[in-house]
């Protein structure tokens, strides 16, 4: 081309001799980010089958509760006293009834009731009351005395599905030949955002996922879906003002509170040896929990920082990560053991893109992966809801 005087500055972009200017770099803000599966990590061992099963077991129980409101005294401080679960006792054990300092001594057991010696060992009688708890504080057995009847718990099975994560990729013939902005490869972009989409779905299914009522293993009409958290957790289901979780406090008594959290935990840790060292939130519990310091924050002269963030919260029963998640209702809190999670894959069916058959002038291909959730121990994790938002 001749000299034709233009300046650079001058050049329309409609002429021919510009070139169009166009980033390398493809912006996306669609929500993608998987934090309860970045905090749980890889599982050990892959699942074998559809139906995926573990082995839970329970030690023997050392608590129960009275079941009668009129107690008659006897002189010689020996009653019999109907229980919720009289082949709990045995002869020989001792007794504390929740609240007070009273051992009572156990001398027969029959039907639903057990037959104890009251202030056992000098101690001080309590005042008795239906549903009151009883403690066995184990048993005193007679020296050179036979064996006695040995007892134990069975082992229960329980399960999960496994549920298929699938999204098709396609790109014409055209389209792959042709070049593009920002990408090298079409069916390669395609595959990632496919990927991006299924992992955010699982993390998704991980929480809010429920198995079909009617054949959950599925089949050519009934779709196969894993249980998630949520409908996981049947024992530790609390709501604020309802049973041993007190009302919170603020603007509603449903409000997430650190007495209504703490009580949570405390309900956990009194019926488990579960360790919740994960709470699991949306955006408007994330912002209740970080209330929590807003009374005891403290500021020097010279501080140019305000902080509003609680990441980590200790309490007598845990130390817990807070995590904030994106797919869980905003009117719940998850309370989580994480050492009892694990979302294994099925053997060979991790994520991973299977090219399909071509149909005509365009290539094909499927990103698939089948995933389960292994919720060991459902009584060691707790929900949280109906909270206030």
């Amino acid at each position: 081309m001749g000299f034709t005087g233009k300046t650079t500055y001058g050049a329309g972009a409609s002429l021919p001799e510009l070139a169009e200017d166009v980033s390398d770099i493809i912006g996306i803000v669609s929500p993608f980010e998987t934090p309860l599966l970045d905090h749980l990590g890889d599982a050990k061992r892959p699942a074998t089958s559809t139906v995926h099963e573990w082995v839970e077991d329970t030690l023997l129980p050392n608590t129960d509760q009275i079941d009668q409101t009129v107690f008659t005294p006897d002189p010689q401080n020996e009653i019999n006293i109907m229980v919720d679960n009289f082949g709990r006792f045995q002869v020989g054990d001792l007794v504390r009834p929740a609240g007070s300092t009273e051992v009572m001594l156990v001398t027969a057991t029959a039907d639903t009731m057990v037959t104890v010696t009251r202030g056992y060992g000098g101690t001080t009688k309590a005042t008795l009351a239906d549903n009151m708890k009883l403690y066995i504080l184990g048993n005193a057995a007679l020296e050179g005395a036979d064996a006695s009847a040995s007892r134990f718990t069975s082992r229960n099975r329980q399960q999960n599905y496994t549920q298929i994560f699938a999204a098709t990729v396609e790109a014409s013939g055209s389209m792959l030949a042709a070049r593009a902005h920002g990408i090298a490869d079409e069916m390669d972009f395609q595959k990632q955002e496919r990927m991006r989409e299924l992992l955010r779905d699982l993390e998704n299914c991980v929480i809010n996922g429920v198995a079909p009522s009617s054949s959950p293993q599925g089949g050519s009409t009934v779709r196969r879906s894993m249980n998630g958290i949520i409908h996981s957790v049947s024992t530790n289901q609390f709501q604020p003002g309802v049973g041993a979780i007190p009302p919170g406090g603020g603007a509603g008594s449903d409000e997430l509170t650190e007495e209504v959290l703490n009580a949570a935990l405390r309900q956990i840790w009194e019926q488990s040896a579960g360790a919740v060292d994960t709470i699991v939130v949306g955006g408007a519990q994330k912002r209740k929990i970080n209330a929590f310091i807003s009374s005891s924050r403290a500021y020097d002269a010279n501080d140019t920082r305000f902080t509003d963030l609680v990441s980590v919260y200790e309490s007598d029963f845990g130390v817990c990560r807070v995590i904030l998640s994106r797919w869980v209702p905003i009117d719940s809190a998850l309370l989580l053991d994480s050492a009892r999670i694990e979302i294994p894959p099925l053997a060979g069916r991790s994520f991973h893109f299977k090219p399909l058959a071509p149909s005509g002038d365009s290539s094909l291909g499927q990103v698939i992966g089948e995933y389960t959730m292994e919720f060991r121990n459902e009584n060691a994790h707790g929900v949280l809801s109906a909270l206030a938002t």
